[in-house]
């Protein structure tokens, strides 16, 4: 049964945290970006702490092992609990993402894919699988794979085995979170809901889709 990820992807704080107070109990896991961060500092996130919930640094950290390995502290010292990286800047950047995380207890998840039709122009062929086993090779928890191409996810899970799929691009872009509620442990879902006219009940509706 995967989790019910909520991305916060909103540029105002007292905002975001209305949100996270109303679907907090139909989530399991709010996932922040660069946004939201840019537009308030990283203080918001002890606030979104306070709702109980893993809080996921979707800053898709893509540079040279040094760089990657200061970035990563700073998301682990403001209270997130895991971050997302991409695997296209090699091994030895995704390497330094993990030790590093793993010396503040947290988790790193690797872009195999992205979600949006533009990401078809080079994550094509193999690529998405090499990706993938940069996830193996380094220890990372688990990778990103789009929901709105729910054939990759299913050929990427016999890569990654039992380590963990989250899945964007539900709702708004188009994915369907049935069609990938069996193959991933995580479905992540922003505008559908914080958008909705009703977001609890949206909240609610998805959660029921995870069951």
């Amino acid at each position: 049964m995967p989790e019910l990820i909520l991305a916060l992807d909103v540029l105002d704080g007292d905002l975001a945290r209305g949100i996270a107070l109303k679907v907090a109990p139909h989530i399991q896991a709010i996932k922040v970006g660069y946004p939201l961060v840019l537009a308030e500092g990283l203080g918001v996130v002890k606030d979104l702490a306070g709702f109980g919930l893993p809080l996921i640094a979707d800053f898709k950290v893509a540079d040279i092992p040094n760089t990657t390995r200061l970035i990563t502290e700073r998301v682990f010292l403001a209270g997130f609990h895991a971050v997302i990286c991409h695997g296209f800047v090699g091994d030895d950047s995704v390497d330094a993402c993990v030790s590093t995380a793993r010396e503040y207890g947290g988790e790193v998840y690797v872009v195999a894919e992205m979600s949006h039709p533009g990401a078809a122009q080079f994550f094509t062929g193999d690529t998405p699988g090499r990706l993938a086993a940069i996830c193996i090779s380094s220890g990372a928890d688990g990778i990103i794979a789009p929901a709105t191409r729910p054939e990759h996810v299913a050929a990427l899970r016999g890569i990654v085995g039992r380590k963990r799929i989250l899945s964007p691009g539900v709702g708004a872009q188009g994915g369907d979170a049935r069609t990938v509620a069996g193959l991933v442990d995580g479905i992540i879902v922003g505008r559908a809901i914080y958008e909705a006219a009703d977001p609890v009940q949206a909240a609610r509706d998805y959660a029921a889709t995870c069951r």
